[in-house]
Order: C-alpha cells, then structure tokens, then sequence
C-alpha cells in the first residue's frame, strides 16, 4: 500500500502495510547498532494526533511526548531512565501492548525486532 495521508471516516486502512519512509536515528540519539524510525501522520481529531511509527533493530535515546500507543508488530525493551541517566524500569513491548508515556521522560529503545505501533499524541507532540 502506498503512503496514506489522512485516515478518512468510514475508510478501513491496514497499518501494517504501509509502506513508510525510514530515516537514520540522528548519532547522538543512538543508543546501539544502526536503527532507523519511519513515521506516518494520519491526522487528527478531538485535539488528539494519530499516527503510525516504526523503529528497526538497534538502540536509540528518545526524550518523550505524552502519548498513548499500541504495538502492532515487532519486540523492544525500553528503558525509563532517571534526570541523571540511570534505569528506573524496564518495559517489554511485542504485538497488541499499549502504554502510555508522558512528556519530557528520558527512555532508551532497544528493537530487537522492528516494531511498529500506532500512536496517539497531544498536538505538536
């Protein structure tokens, strides 16, 4: 399926085959390997936005947005770490996990199997 630009009321749409546009994780975010995230906005509705995001095997830092998200394929760990940079708790991610983040906490993601959720953010997250 080509790229989708909007998720039109009604319209039934496969996220999973999406084909999406992946670009390198910047260096000072890689955390391990060579990983690359792909995102696919589809719009937005009661003040939330919705999109697809992809990350392949590898490790990357992330400071996050609050969000809400469903795993539809592929497994990670992410780690939440403490202001000064240790592991508060580990997190296991494959198919059909949801979890909420909230803004400005620091993770770390390591994709062992490229993982592919849907997402839901408070605007401009």
């Amino acid at each position: 399926m080509s790229a989708v630009t909007g998720l039109p009321a009604g319209a039934a749409v496969h996220p999973d085959t999406f084909d999406l546009v992946h670009e390198p994780v910047p260096a000072a975010a890689a955390a391990a390997g060579t990983p690359s995230t792909a995102v696919q906005e589809l719009g937005s509705f009661g003040g939330v936005d919705l999109g697809v995001w992809e990350m392949t095997e590898g490790g990357m830092y992330d400071t996050e947005a609050d969000e809400v998200f469903v795993v539809l394929s592929g497994r990670a760990t992410v780690q939440f770490l403490s202001p000064g940079g240790s592991v508060e708790s580990v997190q296991e991610l494959g198919p059909h996990t949801l979890m909420r983040l909230t803004a400005g906490t620091r993770t770390r993601w390591d994709v062992t199997q490229t993982l592919r959720k849907i997402y839901l953010t408070a605007p401009g997250g």
